[in-house]
């Protein structure tokens, strides 16, 4: 017997199919940072600009700091992107199942089915 509450699973689907979009993005956001946002050292000035090399060096850290922030956010979507495919799998198990019963077990092989003696 149900206990009043529902659970939407076409909402879950769109949870999901959101989260796969946002994984693409964050693949992409991490390619760009990657590959797309390297500065040489010689941009920042001749050997003569002291602060050159410092400066190419902030710049290094930083860029690795963002491909880390990118990295850490892909993983976490993943990992709720899975989750909560896991949890729209069991509930429409779930339903099914409730279904089956309330059928009376039309697979034929339960109570009154063809394969009872």
């Amino acid at each position: 017997m149900s206990d009043g509450m529902r659970v939407d699973l076409s909402a879950l689907d769109e949870v999901i199919r959101k989260l796969w979009t946002l994984l693409d993005d964050m693949d992409k956001a991490g390619q760009t940072s990657r590959y797309q946002t390297d500065i040489p050292r010689t941009a920042f000035g001749s050997a003569r600009f002291q602060e050159a090399g410092a400066i190419h060096s902030a710049h290094l850290q930083m860029k690795g700091e963002l491909e880390k922030a990118i990295e850490g956010l892909h993983g976490l979507i993943d990992r709720f992107g899975k989750s909560t495919s896991k949890v729209k799998d069991k509930y429409t198990e779930q339903e099914y199942a409730t279904k089956s019963q309330m059928d009376g077990d039309s697979s034929g092989t339960g109570p009154g089915g063809k394969w009872d003696a």
